[in-house]
């Protein structure tokens, strides 16, 4: 009986494959695959590797990366029913963090994609407009937003990210506080009214956790077929308080708990949070975006639907979890 054909996906600026191919030998459960091996490369970020591996019959993808290689695989994965498997090499691995999978364990996470379960995950598919009037397609997995978080990933310094890890972002949101930028936008959440706002930041989730275990969005859930979405308009220190008191101790503390999901939320206005299947934004000048922690350019607006269940991720099993 031929051998089942797995293709594992590799920055080859974040992983030691002499190493992953070692890890790989070891486990039982791929006595049985014929593993291919494809790098991303700078021109490639994981889109055609990825491609090449389903066009070659692959029956198992692993991306070995961060978020960004992750995102770029899953762009050509989605609804093509082949699992996908992570193998965390990253400085945020947020969707690894959000799906609640081991990081920093080779081993473990190689298990998972051998000997693992099938979990279908949505995923965000995101239409961009740009300044000339053209429209690229993409999708993510985690977070995609304009204003104070995309400026933040612009300019996070990535020597830095290597050697801090996460805090490498508190250096970069101290340079964009500074910036008194303020967006100016519309959105339109499903077929609700569109909204006009001024604001620091616009979040659109599929996920809700960031590093340093921040709940973002705590009733964002990879598979509810839902996304959501945080608008924040702090207009003095007095707001600015109020959003941190909302994220950092209402939703990373009190919503964490049965009881505390039960008590009425804090009233602010100056973070607004809702859910949707769909969104249309519009902004009044160029902003920066960022999909999954990478900067993506200017838009001035975008939509974004929910593709239930699209992806196929490999997780423990239930005798191992």
């Amino acid at each position: 009986m031929s051998a089942r054909t797995a293709t594992v996906v590799y920055n080859p600026i974040k992983v030691d494959l002499d190493a992953l191919k070692s890890a790989v030998a070891d486990e039982p459960g791929a006595a049985e695959w014929s593993v291919q091996w494809l790098p991303t490369s700078e021109e490639d970020a994981g889109q055609g590797p990825a491609q090449s591996a389903l066009d070659a019959g692959a029956e198992l993808v692993i991306v070995a990366g961060g978020d960004g290689t992750v995102r770029a695989v899953a762009e050509v994965m989605a609804g093509s029913a082949v699992p996908l498997a992570l193998l965390p090499s990253g400085t945020g691995n947020l969707l690894a963090r959000n799906m609640k999978l081991t990081l920093n364990d080779v081993p473990n996470a190689l298990h998972t994609a051998f000997s693992g379960e099938n979990r279908d995950i949505d995923v965000a598919r995101i239409d961009i407009r740009r300044q000339d009037g053209s429209v690229d397609s993409h999708v993510f997995l985690v977070m995609a937003g304009a204003g104070l978080d995309a400026e933040i990933m612009a300019n996070t310094d990535d020597e830095l990210k290597k050697k801090a890890g996460w805090l490498a972002y508190a250096q970069a949101l101290v340079v964009v506080l500074r910036d008194k930028n303020v967006l100016r936008l519309s959105y339109q959440l499903d077929k609700h009214r569109t909204r006009s706002e001024r604001a620091r930041a616009l979040i659109v989730g599929n996920c809700g956790s960031l590093p340093a275990n921040i709940m973002l969005l705590p009733e964002a859930a990879v598979d509810d077929g839902l996304l959501d979405l945080i608008v924040l308009k702090p207009e003095s220190v007095r707001g600015w308080i109020a959003v941190v008191v909302k994220i950092f101790w209402e939703n990373g503390v009190i919503k964490r708990t049965p009881l505390g999901r039960r008590m009425k939320e804090l009233d602010t206005r100056s973070v607004d949070l809702r859910q949707g299947a769909g969104i249309v934004v519009r902004l009044s000048r160029p902003e920066i975006l960022q999909l999954d922690g990478d900067p993506f350019g200017e838009m001035v607006g975008c939509r974004v639907a929910v593709d239930p269940g699209a992806l196929v991720v490999k997780v423990p099993a239930a005798a191992d979890a």
